[in-house]
């Protein structure tokens, strides 16, 4: 289930043309808060609401389930969707380089995804 997830949100981060999309396997981490992260930026604050919908409208269309989380879309600069096993990090390209998450779980394995032009 989890590798269709992924699949599912990566697809729907390309859809709206999502880029630094990276996925951090947390799973050999101890008191990590799950399985997975998937990160992604975008040029601004609308963009990182039509990925965030284009993430929840493939995801339960592909698989039928919906976030247990969907926070951050007031301000729009960082929104954060929860599937259980995966979190999805969504940031407007500046607050992804002020708060560089990846730096505090350099443990995990890193996975980038290119980006498609």
């Amino acid at each position: 289930m989890t590798d269709k997830l992924l699949e599912s949100i990566i697809e729907g981060i390309k859809d709206k043309k999502g880029e630094n999309i990276s996925i951090l396997d947390l799973r050999g981490i101890d008191g990590s808060l799950c399985d997975y992260f998937v990160i992604c930026d975008a040029n601004n604050t609308t963009q990182t609401e039509a990925i965030a919908d284009s993430i929840w409208d493939r995801v339960h269309d592909d698989l039928g389930e919906k976030p247990i989380h969907d926070e951050g879309r007031q301000n729009g600069v960082w929104i954060l969707l929860d599937y259980h096993d995966v979190i999805i990090h969504i940031f407007h390209r500046p607050t992804r380089h002020f708060y560089s998450i990846e730096t505090l779980w350099n443990d995990a394995v890193r996975t980038d995804i290119e980006n498609e032009d």
